[in-house]
């Protein structure tokens, strides 16, 4: 076992903590107006969505970026319309990767 990354888990430990311990450690956080509170659930889903979106569509080339519809962005729009029809988020995810699996599978993706 490497202990080459011990550090920068130590830093993120110590970047990310703060906010994650505001709630438990700031007296009457839940009072917060309902649109704040609203807003603040809904910061960490789409910080991830951005990452996943740059994730799945963003190519790095030699000349910069450039756009890449592939298979992994059909998964990604079948797990949000499984989602908008069943209301259902595990359903749709479990429906991407197995379609990303299978399409690995079959060496199409």
């Amino acid at each position: 076992m490497s202990i080459e990354l011990v550090g920068l888990a130590l830093l993120m430990l110590a970047v990310t903590y703060p906010a994650r311990a505001v709630p438990l450690l700031a007296p009457h956080f839940e009072q917060l107006p309902p649109p704040v509170l609203a807003y603040l659930r809904l910061v960490g889903p789409a910080v991830l969505a951005s990452i996943a979106a740059v994730e799945i569509l963003v190519r790095p080339t030699d000349a910069g970026v450039e756009l890449a519809i592939g298979w992994e962005a059909v998964s990604v729009v079948a797990c949000a319309a499984i989602v908008a029809w069943r209301r259902n988020l595990a359903l749709g995810l479990l429906v991407a990767v197995v379609l990303i699996a299978l399409l690995r599978a079959a060496g199409i993706a």
